[in-house]
């Protein structure tokens, strides 16, 4: 590995653990302690002193900073503006008037052992049912967690407290099952069948991931949060920046730009939410469930280093953008690192090693598709490695 790890628990070249899409689970217990991460002391290079957030990240808002929205944003950013929105972040969730699976399908029903479920949009407004023939739980649907790529769940209150659905809508299926993750047991009681109950600090890190401006210093802020990832979701509030242009200072950093992090610490930032190796380890998140949790995984690789933006996430991916489903398309993104023969320039350095098989479809053989165990979708794994035949998941 090319410098050293940044922490006891970096995951880096040839370091192993030896213990996207989906919507994150609600009764993830992430303490707060766990979820900010070292990124923070760098950001602080990035900004000034006094800037009101030293201490953002993609999960928490901070009071007295006004989010303006990206219709605002768009007046100067209208490339990004353009096409952000059709992105899966700016997807992570919708509101029920506006769900498009909820349009396309106004009644889904599904039955898992004695209970009988419904989802039923009636005009903008959706509830979710469960019964066993005796009793029922109706309530109002808040969001839907998810943009269907491979499905979406649901979130609703019950006797005050958030709950994920224990049924989710399926892609691949066209209907409901079972939500990746829940207990493949008998629920004990109708509430148990309803789904997870969530305490309010875990919910307001899985709204933080999932929508923008959910949380300021505590409670939810289901009025003023907007569905999914927007532009201020991953650049922080934009009130001061929009204010310093307006008065014509263009020099004074006022706005957080993650594409500015050193390698190690943009996989910090976008693990917040994507999960890091910290966070997987402290969670105990064994065997193939931590394959979508990308920053992870890809710190387990033998080319990564924190330091070499040419194996940051930005480096395949513009979150700008809708994700490129072509293999093909991250082709010259490996290259970049790993040149052939013919295109190495010649140098005294060592390039590292290229594919004997190939100079094409690199994702393809080096980073497989899994599909989880209920999960209806299969997962690439960001561990960039030689694959060998009949490979047990690697941890």
């Amino acid at each position: 590995m090319n410098g050293p790890p940044r922490g006891p628990l970096r995951r880096g070249c040839g370091r192993r653990k030896t213990s996207e899409g989906f919507p994150v689970r609600l009764a993830a217990k992430v303490s707060l302690s766990v979820v900010l991460s070292p990124f923070f002391l760098s950001a602080q290079t990035t900004i000034t002193p006094d800037f009101p957030r030293l201490n953002w990240q993609p999960t928490q808002a901070i009071s007295g900073v006004r989010y303006v929205g990206t219709t605002t944003c768009a007046k100067c950013h209208p490339a990004e503006a353009e096409t952000q929105p059709s992105t899966p972040m700016a997807r992570a969730a919708e509101a029920v008037s506006k769900c498009e699976i909820l349009l396309a399908h106004p009644q889904l029903t599904s039955r898992d052992g004695a209970y009988r479920y419904e989802v039923v949009k009636n005009g903008p407004a959706a509830v979710f049912r469960v019964s066993d023939g005796t009793h029922e739980i109706t309530e109002p649907i808040l969001f839907a967690f998810g943009q269907g790529e491979a499905g979406q769940t649901y979130i609703f209150k019950h006797h005050g407290v958030y709950i994920q659905s224990r049924i989710s809508f399926f892609t691949d299926t066209q209907g409901l099952g079972r939500t990746l993750g829940a207990s493949q047991a008998a629920p004990f009681s109708i509430e148990e069948a309803a789904g997870q109950p969530t305490s309010e600090s875990d919910a307001r890190l899985c709204f933080g991931c999932h929508m923008t401006g959910s949380a300021k210093d505590g409670p939810l802020q289901l009025e003023e949060l907007t569905p999914g990832v927007t532009c201020e979701g991953c650049h922080g509030p934009g009130e001061a920046h929009v204010a310093a242009f307006a008065r014509g200072d263009v020099q004074t950093p006022t706005i957080f730009n993650p594409g500015k992090l050193a390698t190690g610490d943009l996989l910090d930032f976008c693990g917040s939410c994507h999960r890091t190796a910290q966070m997987v380890e402290s969670l105990k998140m064994e065997g193939i469930l931590n394959v979508r949790f990308q920053p992870y995984r890809l710190s387990n690789s033998r080319c990564f280093n924190p330091q070499d933006r040419r194996i940051g996430c930005l480096a395949c991916h513009n979150p700008h953008r809708p994700r490129s489903r072509d293999d093909d398309s991250y082709d010259q993104a490996c290259l970049a690192c790993h040149k052939t023969s013919a295109s190495a320039p010649a140098t005294k350095d060592k390039l590292p090693r290229s594919c004997t098989v190939a100079a094409q479809h690199c994702v393809g053989c080096h980073m497989p598709k899994y599909e989880l165990p209920g999960g209806h979708f299969k997962f690439t794994d960001h561990w960039i490695r030689v694959v060998r035949p009949k490979e047990i998941y690697p941890e």
